[in-house]
């Protein structure tokens, strides 16, 4: 027996997040139907990061236990003959068997949340950012996301669904950058609370459009509400691009 990890990349649009549910295909469960088919065995992926529907990733990772003589580094190709199109395994290694890819000491995740701001929408970029027809303004938009570096509780830019109790995160790095008319948000941490990057872009679109001041994103952050911050932005911007692991 031993414990592959995967480092998987896929287009969301088509599925309901990641994780196994009743009511539609997932991430997950089309990596668990890929597996079965190649190795005969019945197993369930572990995934590091939960995506929500309509999230895409170029780096997320998933590990499962197999009995299986295939190479792991040939793991890879295998399954991605048995994978549609929109969902790839950049890479697969085999990693220690008591190896899970949630509970590690050092890791650090790296997310973009992409903006399409033009008059008009492109039809080629719907389906990987979120439009926004209003002029933003990214210097003001950059200017308000500094004071979230650091570590701080995020509590107002988090679900309140949100089940866990601590709700403090370290942000290490939030930039915003402009190439024509896509603005694009990297944001890269120690771990994420429940939508907090859509919030905060949700947020951070306010401070571009006018809506709010700079300054109100550190209100928000103080004031420890979910109701101070702004909305929730749509999934299809989103994307995981990588979740590194530190000995």
């Amino acid at each position: 027996m031993k414990r592959i990890r995967l480092t998987v990349a896929y287009d969301g649009t088509d599925y309901c997040g990641w994780q196994v549910q009743p009511n539609g295909v997932t991430i997950e469960e089309m990596l668990n139907r890929a597996i079965r088919k190649l190795t005969g065995e019945d197993i369930q992926v572990i995934g590091a990061s939960r995506t929500d529907s309509g999230v895409h990733a170029l780096g997320n990772v998933a590990v499962f236990d197999t009995n299986s003589t295939i190479p792991p580094e040939r793991m890879s190709y295998a399954l991605n003959q048995r994978l549609p199109e929109d969902i790839v395994v950049v890479r697969s290694e085999e990693v220690p068997k008591d190896w899970h890819p949630r509970y590690q000491d050092r890791i650090r995740k790296t997310y973009e949340y992409h903006i399409y701001n033009a008059p008009v929408p492109n039809p080629l970029r719907r389906r990987y950012t979120s439009y926004v027809s209003f002029p933003l303004d990214v210097e003001k938009m950059q200017e308000g996301a500094s004071c979230l570096e650091g570590e701080h509780d995020f509590v107002s830019f988090c679900n309140v669904r949100t089940q866990v109790e601590d709700t403090v995160r370290t942000v290490e790095k939030l930039e915003i950058s402009r190439e024509g008319p896509e603005i694009v948000i990297r944001i890269t941490g120690n771990g994420f609370l429940y939508n907090m990057v859509r919030i905060i872009a949700g947020t951070l679109i306010r401070v571009g459009r006018g809506f709010y001041p700079p300054k109100k994103v550190q209100e928000i952050l103080e004031a420890r509400r979910r109701t101070e911050a702004g909305v929730t932005a749509p999934p299809e911007g989103l994307v995981l691009v990588e979740i590194a692991y530190f000995s």
